[in-house]
């Protein structure tokens, strides 16, 4: 199921969702304030910087993402480059929340004309010995068959706003996709972790093994199952390398392969650096990523911060059996650091394949599908990760523990 561009319709609607549960979820007087704080931004700065940017400014001398960006992408960028920096977390979190997503998502299928998913999806509670408990998201075509790929997905938000909801038509279409490439029954696990402040460091990556164990149960052997993940959700999954690689026996744990969304690989640097083009700012990210360090000694612990270690022989180790596929925008404020990373792992040896999309932005291939133009655009991201997983986890050769499963 791939539904059409975002609308002006649906940003309506999308509000109309949205006022709700700001009410519920966030005191007045601050919500009051934060409205305040953007009117000048909305009435004045917004519609000079759109306007001078985009018609009273050589195309040369435009940003890269501008240049070749509609105006509804413009200035949907635009304004998510004000939130990321100026908007308090707690209620940038509700913009993402399940009262919100879920409901704009029915709306969206209704517009498109589906009364019902043709997917199905259900909430997984895991049963651990530590809380606050694990949650996870389970999106599969036939929930009565087993799985021949499962997708291990941790969303990203700076480890303070996100939800799977939020990411679950990015999921249907990604599922639709995979069908398409072979697959004969895909799934995909999304954890729900916990969010900062309300808890830490090493809370999340707790939840995180959880969740790949019970994928592990699900899938029966990790050679199907490919991690995933962007921006902090993809730190997540390369803090679950590392940390699996220094287990009892980590190969009979190795997953078949990672696709990688613009990972956050090193939470406070330098290198990390406004640009023109991404919405991203730094300021906001390196609080929030010290905020999920806690500690401030645990950003130089690869656990937390997986960028910081350097160490190839433990990335070796840590490396899926097929390897990694890194995905990101040439022009993000992650840029510099990813490149490092995927250096250092070629240099080690790893698998690495990569895709940088010239004049993008963070996350792209998830900002495509609800942003680009055409479908061929919308889905590139998508299915580019497909055409990769494919390369690597054949979909004509399903065994689970040695032996063909029966169909």
């Amino acid at each position: 199921m791939i539904l059409g561009q975002i609308s002006y319709l649906d940003c309506l609607v999308f509000l109309a969702f949205l006022a709700p549960q700001l009410l519920l979820h966030v005191d007045i007087f601050q919500l009051l304030a934060c409205v305040l704080k953007a009117i000048p931004f909305v009435l004045f700065q917004l519609p000079y910087q759109l306007c001078n940017e985009r018609y009273f400014t050589r195309k040369p001398k435009r940003s890269p993402f501008v240049q070749h960006a509609s105006f509804f992408q413009d200035l949907v960028i635009r304004i998510v480059r004000y939130a990321f920096a100026f908007m308090p977390a707690h209620i940038g979190r509700v913009f993402f929340s399940k009262g919100v997503a879920l409901p704009f998502l029915r709306f969206r299928m209704l517009r498109h004309g589906f009364l019902h998913s043709p997917l199905t999806w259900r909430e997984v509670t895991l049963r651990t010995p530590y809380k606050p408990k694990t949650i996870g998201l389970w999106v599969t075509i036939e929930e009565s068959e087993r799985p021949d790929l499962v997708i291990y997905y941790c969303h990203g938000g700076g480890f303070s706003m996100g939800s799977n909801y939020f990411y679950l038509e990015f999921f249907l279409a990604w599922l639709t996709l995979l069908r398409e490439a072979g697959y004969c029954n895909p799934a995909i696990f999304a954890l729900e972790y916990t969010l900062v402040p309300d808890e830490k460091y090493p809370t999340q990556l707790e939840q995180t093994v959880a969740g790949y164990d019970h994928v592990c149960h699900i899938a029966r052997d990790p050679s199907r199952i490919c991690l995933a993940g962007d921006s902090a959700g993809a730190t997540l999954q390369l803090s679950l390398l590392l940390r699996m690689s220094k287990s009892s026996n980590p190969g009979k744990r190795r997953p078949g392969f990672a696709t990688l969304i613009s990972p956050w690989a090193t939470l406070v640097t330098p290198k990390n650096r406004d640009t023109p083009s991404d919405y991203l700012n730094a300021d906001s990210l390196h609080l929030y990523g010290r905020q999920y360090a806690g500690n401030p000694a645990n950003l130089k612990d690869p656990l937390v911060s997986p960028g910081v270690c350097k160490d190839r022989d433990w990335w070796v180790k840590a490396s899926p059996s097929g390897g990694f596929c890194f995905m990101y925008g040439s022009e993000e404020v992650f840029g510099p650091e990813v490149r490092d990373l995927i250096a250092l792992l070629r240099r080690s040896g790893c698998a690495v394949t990569v895709r940088e999309e010239p004049s993008q932005v963070h996350a792209w291939p998830v900002v495509s599908l609800f942003l680009a133009d055409t479908q061929a655009e919308r889905t590139k991201g998508l299915r580019d990760l497909t055409k990769v997983i494919r390369q690597v986890i054949d979909p004509n050769h399903v065994q689970i523990n040695g032996v063909a499963p029966d169909t």
